[in-house]
């Protein structure tokens, strides 16, 4: 077995747990958006019930609870701005991951000897270019997508 191969099964899952623990993290920050979502929600609805039924308090306490759920809106806005960012990741990961199953598999088809390829090898070999090419295609994409969301938050 040649260093080379060896070296690079290594990098591939080395390669592999990066992205493993990255879709753990974005998991887990998903789930912590999630609950964050319902804390705000709920800390909305008193305070809208607030509003609604305190008409004979005092405007600066309605103005303090009006400027609070205009807080709670902004902080819910920037959750799901960072929720977006994340299925992105989350999409990225799924192509990086495909992108590196068909690297491997071109690479066995053109470690074969040209000679000893058959007819179906070489279509095969043509099909898995195919849709390295297209996944490649979706990955820039996404990165335009991040690219132009990250322009316009400027």
């Amino acid at each position: 077995y040649p260093t080379w191969k060896r070296t690079l099964a290594r990098r591939t899952r080395e390669s592999q747990m990066k992205r493993f623990c990255r879709a753990q993290a974005i998991q887990r920050r998903l789930e912590e958006i999630e609950v964050t979502f319902r804390e705000l929600e709920q800390q909305g609805i008193k305070l809208e019930k607030l509003l609604r039924d305190e008409n004979e308090s005092r405007a600066d306490q309605q103005t303090q609870w009006t400027n609070q759920l205009l807080y709670l809106v902004q902080k819910k806005n920037n959750l799901m701005t960072e929720e977006s960012d994340l299925m992105i990741a989350v999409q990225e990961l799924k192509l990086e991951e495909q992108q590196c199953q068909l690297d491997e598999k071109l690479r066995s088809y053109m470690n074969k000897e040209d000679t000893l390829k058959t007819p179906e090898d070489e279509k095969a070999e043509q099909e898995i270019l195919k849709q390295l090419v297209e996944v490649v295609n979706k990955r820039n994409v996404l990165i335009q997508l991040q690219e132009e969301k990250r322009l316009s938050e400027l």
